[in-house]
């Protein structure tokens, strides 16, 4: 361990060389409730790291994989953040709301019970391949330097452009009206709860994102995360031992 790192100083940055041990990616398992900003947030404050960022957005309500690059790890951030993802996660058939998922205002309810599992795989296969993808307005997506998500909050709905994306595959796993879970993957930037906001609106009943977990980023999985909370009570040596070194990062996972 660098001596002039202490767990007396969290909140205090040493200087870059004295971080070397850390420079790298940190895989957490992002629970449910904070926002991927949160995170870094925390993992700043609490270890006194200068640079601290993540490789891919997660929003509030989904739980998972969560690379956070520390140190020159964040030199490697638009690399990762390129690669492909993959997620678990399910629909709620007969309810849309105005964000797509289920923190959102209901806007529409309706009756589910004539969707069959073989109408909602019907979507899926017509949703996998190359498809235009409008981001939808509760997003980070930027118009004019302006993430859509702020004209949202104003009641604004503002024109954007469709987006490439590529799903690989979308594969039911279970199905239990009102519920359709699925996995999927996916390139980067595609909005999984406008997947499942567009086989409610073809079904002709609304659905929603209910849940969402991503499993993969790239070459990392999810067996190699750790808990938010177990980082938490952490240590900086023992945070040291948990973190991929760039190099080994750079070797091996890219």
């Amino acid at each position: 361990m660098n001596p002039r790192i202490t767990t007396n100083q969290p909140r205090v940055s040493a200087p870059l060389q004295a971080l070397n041990d850390f420079d790298g990616v940190l895989v957490i398992d992002k629970p449910s409730g904070p926002t991927s900003h949160d995170i870094v947030d925390i993992i700043r404050k609490q270890f006194g790291f200068r640079k601290v960022g993540h490789g891919g957005t997660l929003d509030p309500q989904a739980t998972g994989l969560l690379l956070i690059l520390i140190g020159k790890g964040t030199k490697l951030s638009e690399r990762i953040m390129g690669s492909d993802k993959e997620y678990e996660g399910a629909m709620k058939l007969g309810v849309a709301t105005a964000t797509q998922d289920a923190q959102g205002e209901i806007i529409r309810e309706s009756d589910c019970s004539f969707v069959t599992r073989d109408q909602v795989e019907a979507q899926m296969a017509g949703l996998t391949g190359d498809i235009q993808q409008l981001p939808p307005m509760v997003s980070a997506v930027k118009v004019d330097g302006v993430p859509l998500y702020k004209h949202a909050r104003k009641g604004r709905t503002i024109e954007r452009k469709s987006r490439l994306v590529h799903v690989y595959e979308f594969k039911m796993k279970d199905f239990d009206l009102p519920l359709a879970s699925f996995f999927i993957r996916c390139t980067k930037g595609t909005y999984v709860r406008t997947l499942c906001a567009d086989i409610g609106e073809a079904l002709g009943c609304g659905a929603h994102l209910e849940q969402l977990r991503r499993t993969r980023s790239g070459s990392v999985s999810i067996e190699e995360a750790v808990q938010l909370d177990k980082v938490q009570n952490m240590k900086h040596e023992e945070l040291a031992g948990c973190i991929i070194p760039l190099s080994v990062f750079i070797a091996s996972k890219i």
